[in-house]
């Protein structure tokens, strides 16, 4: 069984963060390590606190994990501090970690912020160059690309935006690549009934994955769950292309599934495809 590694956040409510992804990677059938970078107190209505983990403890976490049971693919997601960024690109360059998968998560679905400024240009510099897959949303391409994104034109030259950002951290870090980028629209892009997400490759083709939109309000952890089964089929040794398909249809059927809980933006049912009625004896 392979094994994938989570660097990421805790959300106490279970919908997000380290939750949701040690939850899609097991449902995947491999096996789910972590690395804790912060502890959150949130539910559904939203973030109530952060505590961040020492910078040193990150890294052993890391290191601790690479020297018994070596992950086969690495999902990055909440790192709310620049310290931590520089912790955790050392720990994963050391460690000579494939099949990087970085979400840059800036703002929970409820909105509430999750980095510090000074943590951006960081995730940019050291853990983009390290990446195999980045995955902003919307919001989060916009602030990386400089400009606001409107239309599918748009998107495409945000894409193309951000991977010349990845080309000049890589130059200046003498290490690394170009990783393929991966701008989530939702439904904020096209058709209304559409769910469209934009795939830049790192050979810079540009590929657009079609999807109907989904009526369910509660899509907390989305964007966690979809980087996590990224990985996880990177781990699986499928291609990049291949491997966001098959995180999308999942996701899609997380969604589907219609799981309501809390009183806010709910979580997804990371366990649909699992799921049968109980057997009464």
């Amino acid at each position: 069984m392979e094994a994938v590694l989570t660097i990421a956040g805790s959300d106490s409510s279970g919908g997000a963060g380290i939750q949701a992804d040690v939850k899609t990677i097991e449902a995947m059938g491999l096996f789910a390590e972590c690395a804790v970078t912060a502890l959150t107190a949130q539910n559904t209505l939203g973030v109530h606190g952060v505590l961040d983990v020492d910078p040193a403890f990150v890294e052993q976490q890391i290191d601790v994990v690479f020297d018994d049971i070596r992950p086969r693919a690495v999902k990055v997601g909440m790192v709310s501090s620049a310290d931590i960024v520089e912790a955790i690109a050392r720990a994963l360059s050391r460690n000579g970690a494939e099949h990087v998968v970085v979400d840059p998560v800036m703002v929970a679905t409820s909105g509430s912020a999750l980095i510090e400024g000074g943590a951006v240009d960081a995730l940019v510099r050291r853990l983009f160059p390290l990446a195999e897959v980045i995955t902003p949303n919307l919001p989060e391409a916009e602030a990386l690309a400089g400009f606001a994104i409107a239309e599918p034109a748009d998107a495409e030259r945000a894409a193309r935006a951000i991977a010349e950002r990845c080309r000049r951290a890589a130059d200046e870090l003498g290490a690394g690549g170009v990783p393929a980028v991966l701008v989530k629209g939702g439904h904020g892009l096209g058709s209304p009934d559409a769910a469209d997400d934009l795939l830049l490759s790192a050979d810079g083709a540009l590929t657009w994955l079609r999807g109907e939109r989904i009526d369910n309000p509660n899509a907390h952890g989305t964007g966690c769950t979809l980087s996590s089964a990224i990985a996880a089929n990177l781990a699986q040794g499928l291609g990049v292309e291949r491997s966001v398909r098959n995180a999308k249809a999942y996701v899609a059927g997380a969604l589907s599934a219609g799981l309501d809980l809390g009183r806010g933006s709910g979580p997804l049912d990371h366990m649909w495809a699992y799921r049968v009625p109980c057997i009464q004896l």
